[in-house]
Parts: structure tokens; C-alpha cells; sequence
């Protein structure tokens, strides 16, 4: 079964998948995990794609985009690195989703691509993947490996310091 999710004009796709090494669902380990690795995926492709768009203007916040940039990368190789060691392959946003949170992405900023409007379109993706993060940390503190736990904690860490880089924008 698939669900649409849309969050902060970017939409994400959760699916059930099947581990094929062994034909059983993903312990929950990887997919914890999994979850860290598609938000990076997703983080890392959204603010390309601000920072070429602010290539095009003077906004005073892309530093900031820059940065944040770097620490999904960040995120993505620690992740990758994490599921490689799980036997697990990554597997990122579908095309459909790349698609969808480009056109919204390029909507936006046409309409509105003051530091302000970027600022508040950050707030608000960090705010529901912090939401996010925090279920997937409760749903899993019990079972999941405590390396994978921190590397979620310091997920949930970074979209917080970027909420507060961002507030001085609004």
C-alpha cells in the first residue's frame, strides 16, 4: 500500500517495502535507517535545486541554504555508509516525487522568492520533519541500535538549528 504525504510543498512517498535478502519486512533498524537516508535524499535534492534558483537573485539566506545543503549531504553518506553495513540498498525519492517537489519548488519561488517567503518555507518543511523525526524516534527507541537512534537524534538536532539560523529571515 502507498501514501502520499505532502510536506512543506514537497511530497514524500512512504512504501512498505520488502527486505530482499531475506523476503521479510525490514527489521527496524534499516528501516529507521531508510527513513534518515530518503529525508536526506529528498534534503539534499530540494536545496540543489534553492540554491541554483538563488544563483539567478541576490537573497542574503543562501549562505544559510548552502549550509544546510552540506549537512544533508552529510546525513545521506553517514546514512548510506550505515546501510551498506545493514546489507540494505538505498533506495532514494521515486521520480514522481522528484518531479512534484521541483514544480513546487519552482512555483513558489516564482511567486514569491524573497528571503522572507524562503525562510518560512524552510520553517515549516523543518518543523513537520522534526514532527516526523520524533515519531520515528519513539516508534523505534526500544529496538532500533543506539548508533542509528543518535544518528536520527542529531537529524532531528540539525532541522532545530536550522529552524533558529532561519527566524532571523522571517
Amino acid at each position: 500500500m502507498e501514501v502520499l504525504i505532502f510536506k512543506a510543498s514537497f511530497l514524500y512517498k512512504k512504501i512498505n517495502r520488502v527486505n530482499t535478502t531475506n523476503g521479510d519486512n525490514m527489521n527496524e533498524n534499516n528501516e529507521l535507517l531508510m527513513y534518515i537516508y530518503k529525508n536526506a535524499d529528498m534534503g539534499v535534492k530540494s536545496t540543489t535545486k534553492l540554491i541554483r534558483l538563488l544563483n539567478t537573485s541576490d537573497n542574503k539566506i543562501k549562505k544559510v541554504v548552502e549550509g544546510e545543503l552540506k549537512g544533508y549531504e552529510n546525513f545521506l553518506k553517514k546514512s548510506k555508509a550505515l546501510l551498506k553495513e545493514h546489507k540494505v540498498t538505498p533506495k532514494g525519492s521515486s521520480i514522481m516525487a522528484d518531479i512534484t517537489s521541483s514544480i513546487a519548488l519552482d512555483m513558489e519561488f516564482m511567486k514569491d522568492n524573497s528571503d522572507s517567503k524562503i525562510a518560512d518555507i524552510l520553517i515549516r518543511g523543518f518543523t513537520m520533519g522534526n514532527i516526523d523525526i520524533d515519531r520515528q524516534i519513539e516508534k523505534y527507541k526500544g529496538d532500533a541500535d543506539k548508533s542509528i537512534l543518535k544518528l536520527a537524534k542529531e537529524l532531528k538536532r540539525f532541522g532545530e538549528i536550522n529552524i533558529e539560523l532561519l527566524q532571523p529571515y522571517l
